[in-house]
């Protein structure tokens, strides 16, 4: 009986990468195949594509070591390989000479690699080293080039000059490692192509419920079963919460996971809850699951929290003497006081997620203040207002053509025939909610600028009168806000275009009153008197 020509790798070593890498059984079976032995089916070029961390780099490195590792009788291995960075290449000069240093490192090569300065040196280099020396039969070398794609300073025929190395060298083998490859990238036929796909729910779920939680394992008061389910479950959430707004990968998934579990886990240690009480866990941390500042804070920084002695229904503190200090030509505002119990301070801030609500309340203002120049700051506030004040009010209030100074505090005083129609007023007055209590309505884009423009002179004005410029352009100042989600697009131009800066186009400010009252002190505007009652 002939034997078969075609054998794949020893199952052992597939067996176990697998392990290490879970949900990636398919790809490294088709990478062992296409780079393993002549016994198998190895190919000339290899193209391994995929989003960002999917395992391309990490699979492709362990499973060829463990192919040039695996044992061969004492024989030499008849794989050897090199792994190139891409991207820490500055020029495609320094790329070629690092591929030539790493060859000559894998190949324990004695003579020192001359200069290559360009590919037909590079072609020259690696012939002296792979092809003109005698092999044992069946020797395969793998040149892995990592992140190909990004590399700087690359000429137009960089990639298809490296995938022709190994038509002229025969056991070379170069692998393309790539995000999302072009068509006819390395203007060859038939070069297969290897894809890693992002991971699903169940995949993520399955390779963190893989690993231990972090902190004590298992929980006080909790078997290592228990743990284990609630770390499943608690994984699962995290990815339904943040999956597609902050953490899209599987490294950032895990980092937001282990952030995340002391404090989720923190009645468990406390003994208010139990490991079993999923439910009444993920309702005491919700808050943890909306503010990302947890999970990034080097770009949005947490404000420290709050006192224990202020957070039982105490009033907020009063802002500095600079942010309550107006120019002379304003009214002195009045003290700040709490319209319902809900705005105070909350009363357990024992908790994590008490301690959340502290930083979100009234010291989000002055943080987003320090985030934002001078016009954005100005533009948000009149976007405020232009959203909660109705259109018809605004000649009252901008506008000093007819009063010769701005009426402020209410604008409109609302009085009626006589005695009767005062009372009836009074009594209206009374009914109505505060509009900084409603939702935010739409507005145009051209009458928040006219209100931006209105008000930018005193708003600038600093202690001694002198106007501070402005720090930025408009439209990049909008083009922040709107990055960052403060002001939200809601409707096109009476045109339907698509511009940003369109002057018919529909916004709508996303913040709420806390945070402009907060903000519009640390800029020394007291929101309060620029609104209609």
């Amino acid at each position: 009986m002939i034997a078969s020509l075609f054998q794949l790798p020893d199952e052992l070593i597939i067996s176990t990468l697998a392990q290490a890498f879970p949900c990636r059984e398919a790809q490294i079976r088709a990478l062992a195949t296409l780079l393993c032995q002549p016994t198998a089916a190895p190919c000339r070029n290899l193209v391994v594509y995929g989003t960002e961390a999917t395992g391309k780099t990490a699979i492709t490195s362990a499973l060829l070591a463990r192919l040039a590792d695996q044992d061969n009788d004492n024989e030499p291995p008849n794989l050897r390989y090199a792994i190139v960075s891409s991207p820490e290449c500055i020029t495609a000069r320094h790329l070629y000479e690092t591929v030539v240093a790493k060859v000559a490192v894998a190949l324990e090569w004695t003579d020192s690699p001359s200069r290559c300065e360009s590919l037909s040196q590079l072609h020259v280099e690696l012939c002296k080293m792979l092809k003109y020396p005698s092999r044992p039969p069946g020797f395969r070398f793998v040149l892995v080039l990592d992140a190909i794609d990004r590399q700087r300073e690359a000429p137009h025929t960089l990639l298809p000059a490296l995938a022709r190395l190994s038509e002229i060298i025969p056991c070379l083998t170069t692998v393309f490692i790539v995000t999302a490859p072009a068509p006819n990238l390395l203007l060859i036929s038939s070069v297969p192509h290897l894809h890693f796909p992002t991971y699903i729910k169940p995949e993520f779920v399955a390779i963190l419920s893989a690993r231990s939680p972090p902190g004590p394992n298992p929980l006080p008061n909790a078997t290592p079963q228990e743990t284990a389910d609630l770390w499943a479950r608690f994984v699962a959430a995290v990815h339904d919460a943040l999956a597609r707004a902050a953490c899209r990968t599987l490294p950032a998934l895990s980092h937001s996971c282990t952030t995340l579990w002391p404090r989720f886990t923190s009645p468990v240690l406390a003994g208010t809850h139990s490991a079993k009480e999923f439910s009444k866990l993920l309702v005491a941390a919700r808050l943890l699951f909306h503010d990302d500042r947890l999970l990034d804070p080097g770009v949005l920084a947490i404000p420290p929290s709050q006192p224990t002695s202020k957070a039982a229904g105490a009033p907020p503190p009063r802002p500095p003497p600079s942010a309550e200090t107006k120019p002379s030509s304003a009214p002195a505002a009045p003290p700040p006081v709490p319209s319902t119990p809900s705005r105070s301070a909350p009363t357990t801030p024992a908790t994590p997620a008490a301690a959340l609500t502290t930083t979100t309340g009234a010291g989000a203002g002055p943080a987003l203040a320090r985030l934002l120049p001078t016009t954005a700051r100005h533009l948000l506030l009149a976007a405020y207002l232009a959203s909660h004040n109705p259109a018809r009010h605004d000649l009252t209030l901008f506008s000093t053509h007819h009063h010769g100074r701005r009426r402020r505090r209410g604008g409109l005083s609302v009085s009626g025939g006589g005695r009767g129609g005062s009372r009836a007023a009074a009594a209206n007055k009374h009914k109505k909610i505060a509009r900084k209590l409603l939702g935010a309505h739409a507005f145009v884009l051209e009458r928040m600028l006219a209100i931006f423009e209105a008000v930018r002179g005193e708003w600038g004005d600093g202690k001694d009168g002198v106007e501070v410029p402005s720090d930025g352009d408009v439209g990049m100042a909008i083009a922040t806000l709107a990055s960052l989600r403060l002001l939200v697009k809601v409707g096109g131009g009476s045109g339907g275009s698509g511009d940003m800066m369109d002057s018919g186009g529909k916004w709508r400010v996303n913040v709420g009153w806390e945070v402009i009252r907060g903000l519009g002190r640390a800029a020394g505007v007291e929101i309060e008197e620029w609104l209609i009652e």
